[in-house]
Formats: C-alpha cells, sequence, structure tokens
C-alpha cells in the first residue's frame, strides 16, 4: 500500500482487523494475542469500513481485512490503497476459493489472502512471512517469461546420492531467480526438507489423502518455504499410510506447472514401477548413478525402462561419488562401455563437504561450491534448462582432454 504518510498520524497500532464474521474475529483475537497485541482495534466490518477508519487515523503495522461483503474488491482495495500509508503489511481474507483471484488480490498490493474459514496458524503463518518479506530485498523474477522446466532426479541405488544432488539442483535454479518447487515423493522417508533444514509440514500428506482439493491456492499454502524462489514439497507419512491414488500425484505436477518457472522431483525408483505415468510431462531426467557393478546393471535397466516409457524425456546421466582415478569399482571407460552411452557429469567423492552439508542443513553444491565437487555440480543446472553454459563446460578443452586421459591405458605399480 502506497498512499502518501498522514501529517496528524503520530501513533502506528501493531495490528487492526476489520472482519464480517464471529469466527474470524475470534481468530484474529488468538493471533494478536500470541503476538502481544492489543486487542481493541478488532472489529466488526469489511474493506469499506477498513478504508474509512484509516481516511481519519494512522494506518497500523499489520492490517487484517475481510473482502466477504465487497461487491467489487478490486476497486474497494483501490480506495483502501489511497488512505493506508507505507510500510503496513495488509492481509486479505474471504469467502473466494480461486487461484486467479486469489493472484489478482496479490498483484493489487496485498500481502496475502486466506480463503475463509482460516485457523490461527495460517493466520500467524502470513503475518510472519510478511514480516519477513518487508525486511528483506525480494528479488526479480527473471524465469517468469520462461517455460516450464519439470527435471526428475532418480537414483539407480539407493544411497547413490540423488535426493542431494535434487536440492542441489532446485537451489540452484532458484538462485538464478525462477521460482522453483521441489517435489519429494519418497512420501514414507523422504529427507528433501531435512536436507534444508525444514520442518516437512502436511501440505504433501494432505494432498495424497485429498486429491480432489489440490489447486493453485492449496499448493501456496502447502509449500515450505526456503528463501523467496524455492517451495518444497516433502513428507514424513507414517509407514502405515499407502501411497494413495496416483491421480494426486498427477494433479500436483499440474498445478506446480501452473504455478511456477521449475519444478524438480526427487523420484524414488520404485515409483517408476508403480507410477510410471509420473514422467509423461517430464522434460528431463537426471539418472544418478554410481561406478561400481550393481550400479552398472541398475543403470542399464533404468535407461532401457525410460527409452520405452517415457521416450520424450532428455536423460542426463550422473556419476556420483566418484572416488580417485584408479580406486573405481568399475573404471569410467568400461562402465561407459557396458551402458552404451556417455556420463553427462562426473562428481567427484567428497566426504568432509557432504557431511558438512548435512550438518548445516545447507546444499552441497552450497557448501561445496569452492572443492572440486562443487566446480563439477556447476554445470548441472544448465545443462537441466538446456542453457548453452552447461555444455560449453562440457565441451571445454579440459573436459576433452579428460577424456582422453580417461582412455589411456593406466602404468602398472611396480
Amino acid at each position: 500500500m502506497n498512499a502518501p504518510f498522514k501529517p496528524h498520524a503520530t501513533t502506528r497500532d501493531p495490528f487492526s482487523a476489520f472482519l464480517s464474521d464471529l469466527d474470524s474475529e475470534d481468530v484474529a483475537r488468538d493471533v494478536a494475542t500470541a503476538f502481544d497485541w492489543p486487542l481493541e482495534r478488532i472489529g466488526s466490518g469489511g474493506l469499506r469500513s477498513a478504508a474509512q477508519s484509516l481516511a481519519v487515523t494512522a494506518s497500523p503495522a499489520v492490517l487484517l481485512v475481510d473482502l466477504s461483503d465487497s461487491v467489487d474488491p478490486m476497486e474497494d482495495i483501490n480506495g483502501l490503497a489511497e488512505v493506508c500509508e507505507p510500510g503496513t503489511i495488509v492481509i486479505a481474507c474471504g469467502r473466494i476459493n480461486d487461484i486467479r483471484f486469489y493472484r489478482d488480490v496479490l498483484a493489487s498490493g496485498i500481502h496475502d489472502y486466506l480463503p475463509k474459514p482460516f485457523s490461527a496458524e495460517q493466520l500467524r503463518e502470513a503475518i510472519t512471512q510478511a514480516q519477513a518479506l518487508m525486511a528483506g530485498n525480494r528479488p526479480q523474477d527473471t524465469g517468469s517469461d520462461a517455460p516450464h522446466v519439470s527435471a526428475a532426479v532418480i537414483g539407480v541405488r539407493g544411497g547413490a546420492g540423488a535426493t542431494s544432488l535434487a536440492v542441489s539442483l532446485a537451489w540452484a535454479i532458484a538462485a538464478r531467480g525462477r521460482s522453483t518447487t521441489l517435489l519429494d515423493l519418497d512420501v514414507h522417508f523422504g529427507t528433501g526438507a531435512l536436507a534444508l533444514d525444514l520442518e516437512p509440514g502436511r501440505g504433501l500428506t494432505d494432498a495424497i489423502d485429498n486429491p480432489d482439493r489440490i489447486d493453485g491456492l492449496f499448493i501456496e499454502r502447502a509449500l515450505v518455504r526456503h528463501g523467496d524462489k524455492l517451495g518444497v514439497l516433502s513428507a514424513e507419512a507414517p509407514m502405515t499410510q499407502p501411497l494413495g491414488d496416483p491421480q494426486a500425484f498427477l494433479a500436483l505436477q499440474e498445478e506446480l506447472r501452473a504455478t511456477f518457472s521449475c519444478t524438480v522431483l526427487d523420484l524414488p525408483r520404485h515409483m517408476l514401477v508403480q507410477y510410471p505415468a509420473l514422467l509423461q510431462e517430464v522434460g528431463v531426467t537426471v539418472v544418478v548413478t554410481e561406478l561400481t557393478l550393481s550400479a552398472t546393471r541398475d543403470t542399464i535397466r533404468i535407461l532401457s525402462w525410460l527409452k520405452a516409457h517415457a521416450p520424450a524425456t532428455r536423460v542426463l546421466l550422473a556419476a556420483n561419488r566418484v572416488p580417485p582415478s584408479g580406486q573405481e569399482e568399475v573404471a569410467r571407460r568400461e562402465f561407459e562401455k557396458s551402458i552404451e552411452r556417455k556420463l553427462d557429469l562426473v562428481l567427484p567423492l567428497d566426504a568432509k563437504n557432504a557431511a558438512q552439508a548435512a550438518k548445516l542443513g545447507k546444499p552441497l553444491m552450497e557448501v561445496a561450491q569452492a572443492a572440486a565437487l562443487g566446480r563439477a555440480m556447476q554445470p548441472l543446472a544448465d545443462l537441466v534448462l538446456g542453457e548453452e553454459g552447461g555444455t560449453a563446460r562440457r565441451n571445454s578443452l579440459l573436459d576433452r582432454l579428460g577424456d582422453v586421459r580417461a582412455l589411456l591405458p593406466r602404468k602398472r605399480k611396480g
């Protein structure tokens, strides 16, 4: 809200609310009490009442207004903007539960919109997020006009490091200013949120239990945020809870495509068998493998499955946790010969930085960016996004020399 400061306004209340029903007033009082705010400015009335009041009094730090009785909410919001002072966090609520309306409200300058009925937890979270946003600088969305990119990350073996790579990929894309979601589909044992030091919340499990509720507004509420551009959908579902209706996962993907610039799926390999349709709309699949005998076998099987069941996806192959030359269980040359294709990325073993990333709850790419592992991971986002930077790095003289050295016979020791 951007009205000029009123010369007579000297006292600024921490919170005011203009609401049209008693239940919403009770919730507002509970939240105000939790923030240790006075309750005198919580009462009846809607958007127009708020505008009339603020025309003669100072704007509060946080303003909650009800749109339920407004015939033309957008026009009334414009009227509120004329009397509301800069720096006020305005949160709206109302009966309309529609993603287009939600976006229109936010575009008008409102910080957040809560469909009624809303809980004290939802209101408290909206206020906290808005306060954090006001305290920092919102980065420019440089990827808003770019086509949606959907990428899946699959480990050929448990422990290959697929989740670590998925988290780093989502973080790297979000760092470029593109709105990104990390969807961790290991609903029972997923560690996507844990790797970013986040509580997974109930968003993903609620979506699985209630696929009919999935829409853009539901997604906005279900996401756990890591910064302004990265959202996470992860879960720690009870082990007795089945995976759920496959339509729920497909509906999630559809809504994420409509709402975000990029989606990164951390896809456990067993999901390929149970839900093969998950990869039908995925543009890039990153297969994470190791230079071991068992991983060689499973890489062949998964590449064959992808060719048969997801022929439209572009496959990138990353060898992870590769030990120093000569210490591999299977040499790179033999591995590539067995799977009949080249590796796109070779990521060296770095136990120290991996442990540090887990300890700090930060993406491995961020923690190891100054190390050999970080440098090896840098082309990943370019390769997934199809940008020339990744291809240029991959085809550099040093990379070609590295490929030649890998083909040369090694000297025998002793």
